[in-house]
């Protein structure tokens, strides 16, 4: 489950920030619910209050309550705040990428992400392996790691598009592919 995996949260941030910042993204109403169930989901956390009366989480978060809603720490805040900056930047490098992928790979993405049978493993290879093959067809003067995250992000934005149903998985495959094969260079940007 992603939820308990705390060092997803950052790229989870990233993608939920480049996917709201994307151009022609027909998918915001499922986006709205993704917010609240993968970007922070509070009520799946224990919470408690420390003795100055801070609310803390098992999500090694800090905050308050403030008129019943939870108020981050300024840390946080400020991490949040710089992983929606870089998001939103590379929407617009994706929204560049965008028209060089071809249909007939986001078809074959929908055709694995539709088969509910393939593993989680499977799935984020699936992905993986199409993030490759897009990143040696098109030419790229970035840097090969930017250019396989925008990749690995639009053609999440491409396949949520086509099947709108399918961003929750779409969306957890891409972050744990990032997570494994990005988060040193995910960090190093930051």
């Amino acid at each position: 489950d992603i939820h308990s995996d705390g060092s997803s949260r950052m790229e989870r941030i990233l993608l939920y920030s480049f996917l709201q910042s994307s151009s022609n993204c027909e998918f915001r109403d499922q986006l709205q619910t993704l917010q609240g169930q993968w970007i922070f989901p509070v009520a799946k956390q224990v919470c408690h209050y420390d003795d100055d009366g801070d609310l803390q989480t098992d999500g090694n978060r800090s905050g308050h309550l403030q008129n019943g809603e939870l108020v981050l720490a300024a840390e946080d805040m400020g991490n949040e705040e710089i992983f929606r900056i870089i998001g939103a930047q590379l929407a617009e490098i994706g929204d560049q990428l965008d028209k060089e992928i071809q249909a007939r790979v986001v078809n074959d993405l929908v055709q694995h992400f539709l088969n509910e049978n393939l593993s989680r493993e499977e799935i984020t290879r699936c992905l993986s392996q199409a993030v490759e093959g897009l990143a040696r067809a098109i030419p790229s003067d970035m840097e090969q790691e930017k250019a396989l995250l925008v990749l690995a992000m639009v053609l999440t934005k491409k396949v949520a598009n086509r099947v709108p149903s399918l961003l929750q998985r779409i969306f957890s495959t891409t972050v744990n592919y990032i997570n494994q094969h990005l988060h040193t260079y995910i960090v190093r940007m930051v």
